[in-house]
């Protein structure tokens, strides 16, 4: 049976394929002012590794934070394809043979599969490079100082401590490096999901209300929110890694237990996962209070998040 359309679900299709025609835009074959050329090869690796990007869930909150906070929807449109941009590149690089060697995303061959390591390898510096030059473009926003603090939030939640930072604590905690060697506990693995999955989250809600010229009590309550929703959407993911199936999820499944990756569902067990996935969530909810009925559909997204299926 045809699931009913509610309007977070057309919200999100509908920024969904905005973003996507703002991201097919960016990547066109034209040289943008300042550029030499743009490679044939290069540009079909970013387009197969942005575009056709699946629900767009970041970009989401940064359209919907700041439509909530006041923000113009065509300078959040152009931000929340930053974000998505910066987010291919981290999977991008995610899934090749030195990290965490997948040969799905989404349901179509890896961007190293379907080309080879070294495209992909620039293919991800490349697109993470365009994120940056989106936010500081005046076309995003007027005031310069608006988009310095856009470059600034997005560098340190993706970077060396945020999601980069993640990254690498994922990897000790899989006993890649022995002179590192440890077993993180349930409040480590925490923190490094906090980093490798809900920094960026936390990124998106905070340039939407960046955009939107939010104040700075509504900010923390935005920022709650995000932080709460990261760390239940990772919760979900690492137990729809458990529970689905690849065709269901687009990728493969079960690798994470196998390689003895650092998750809460293997640290606390199933039942206390889920659990806590529904106390974040209502937390992130909670958060929301204070907007009232503006923020239904911030508090739909993240309702989404931790019952989501794929």
């Amino acid at each position: 049976m045809p699931q009913t359309e509610t309007p977070f679900s057309l919200r999100l299709a509908r920024i969904a394929a905005a973003v996507e025609t703002m991201l097919d835009g960016l990547l066109s074959p034209v040289a943008g002012q300042g550029e030499i050329a743009r490679p044939a090869r290069l540009l079909a690796a970013m387009r197969h590794g942005v575009l056709g990007g699946g629900k767009r869930l970041r970009a989401f909150l940064v359209v919907e934070t700041a439509a909530l906070t006041g923000g113009a929807e065509a300078g959040a449109l152009r931000a929340a394809a930053a974000v998505e941009c910066l987010h291919a590149y981290s999977l991008i690089h995610d899934d090749l043979p030195a990290m965490d060697d997948d040969d799905l995303r989404r349901g179509h061959p890896t961007v190293h599969r379907a080309f080879d390591e070294a495209t992909a390898i620039l293919a991800g510096d490349a697109l993470l490079t365009l994120a940056f030059d989106i936010l500081s473009d005046p076309a995003t926003h007027a005031d310069g100082a608006v988009r310095a603090d856009l470059v600034s939030v997005l560098a340190r939640r993706a970077g060396l401590g945020g999601m980069v930072g993640g990254q690498m604590l994922d990897l000790a905690a899989e006993g890649r490096f022995p002179e590192d060697a440890s077993t993180p506990d349930a409040e480590a693995v925490r923190r490094i999901q906090s980093m490798k999955t809900g920094a960026l989250i936390r990124a998106s809600v905070a340039i939407g209300a960046l955009l939107g010229g939010a104040e700075a009590a509504d900010r923390q309550r935005l920022d709650r929110y995000a932080d709460r929703f990261g760390a239940a959407f990772q919760i979900a993911d690492d137990i729809l890694d458990l529970e689905s199936d690849a065709a269901a999820l687009g990728k493969a499944t079960g690798k994470d237990d196998a390689k003895g990756k650092a998750t809460l569902a293997n640290r606390l067990g199933l039942s206390a996962a889920k659990q806590e996935l529904k106390r974040l969530t209502a937390d992130a909810v909670a958060a929301l209070e204070p907007f009232g009925a503006k923020a239904d559909l911030l508090r739909a997204a993240a309702r989404y998040a931790a019952k989501r299926r794929s």
